[in-house]
C-alpha cells in the first residue's frame, strides 16, 4: 500500500536525521520550504511533523519551528497496540553495555521461533522515571538474519528514528502482530542492582514479541519492572450483555 504524502515526508525526514544531516537540537526545514519542495499544503507538512513529534523524534520550538530531539525516548516492553506512539509511552533511557550476540534464554528463543542454541543480537536499555531513577530493564533480542540486514542494530548509540522504522527501511518488514505475556518472579541479583532495588525483590516481566505479516519474529523484548512501579491499565468497551 503506497504511503500517503505526509507519510512520505515524515519518512524522508527520518532518513535525513538518521544519516546525520540534522543532529540533536538541529533546526529542521520550515513548513513553507517543505510545502514548496513536495508541492503540498502546509497542513500536510504539519501532519508529517506531528507524526515525527509523536515518535519522539522532533520537538516544537516556540518561534523557531521544529528541531531534532536531544534526548531520545524509548518505551518499556509491551503495549505496542496499533495507534500507540513512542512519545505517549516513551521515557528517557540509558543504554546498558554494547550490543552483542549470544544464545537467548529458552523462553525467548521459543517466542521467536528460533532453534535452541542459535544466537541472536541482544540490546539492553534501562528506561527511566522522570526523576532519573530506574523504571524498567528491557532486553531486546533480534534474530541473527535480521541483525545482519540491519547493521546499525549492532551499534552502541541510539537509533534516532526508532528501531521499527529503521528495520522497515532496511528490510521492508514491519510489525503487524504483537504478543505480550506478563509473569511475576523474583529479580536476579544483576537485575536488582540495575533497577536499584534490594535483592530479593518481586518484579513483573513482560515478554513482548513482534511479528511481521508472515508471522516471522522481528524482535522479542523482555521488560523487567519492580513491583512498586509496575502498573497495567486496560480500557475497553463493555456491552449490556456482559
Amino acid at each position: 500500500m503506497p504511503l500517503l504524502k505526509y507519510e512520505q515526508i515524515a519518512d524522508d525526514l527520518r532518513t535525513r536525521i538518521a544519516n546525520g544531516e540534522f543532529g540533536p537540537g538541529g533546526l529542521l526545514p520550515s513548513g513553507r520550504d517543505l510545502a514548496e519542495q513536495w508541492s503540498v499544503s502546509r497542513a500536510t507538512v504539519v501532519k508529517a511533523y506531528d507524526v515525527l513529534r509523536q515518535d519522539g523524534l522532533v520537538v516544537a520550538r516556540q518561534g523557531s519551528g521544529f528541531t531534532v530531539a536531544e534526548t531520545p525516548v524509548a518505551r518499556p516492553a509491551g503495549g505496542r497496540r496499533s495507534g500507540t506512539t513512542r512519545l505517549s509511552g516513551g521515557a528517557p533511557y540509558r543504554r546498558i553495555g554494547t550490543p552483542d550476540r549470544m544464545v537467548p534464554p529458552a523462553r525467548v528463543a521459543e517466542a521467536m521461533g528460533i532453534p535452541p542454541g542459535e544466537e541472536a543480537l541482544r540490546r539492553v536499555r534501562l528506561v527511566l522515571l522522570d526523576d532519573g531513577s530506574p523504571h524498567s530493564l528491557v532486553t531486546a533480542w533480534f534474530p541473527a538474519a535480521l541483525a545482519d540486514a540491519a547493521p546499525r542494530l549492532s551499534a552502541q548509540g541510539p537509533i534516532a528514528e526508532g528501531t521499527t522504522h529503521y528495520v522497515r527501511r532496511q528490510t521492508g518488514r514491519t510489525p503487524v502482530e504483537g504478543v505480550d505475556v506478563t509473569t511475576v518472579r523474583l529479580a536476579t541479583e544483576v537485575e536488582a542492582g540495575l533497577l536499584a532495588v534490594e535483592h530479593p525483590a518481586a518484579v513483573a516481566v513482560v515478554l513482548h514479541t513482534a511479528f511481521d505479516e508472515h508471522h516471522r519474529a522481528l524482535v522479542c523484548e523482555e521488560g523487567v519492572t519492580p513491583s512498586h512501579v509496575f502498573e497495567q491499565v486496560d480500557n475497553y468497551p463493555m456491552g449490556t450483555g456482559n
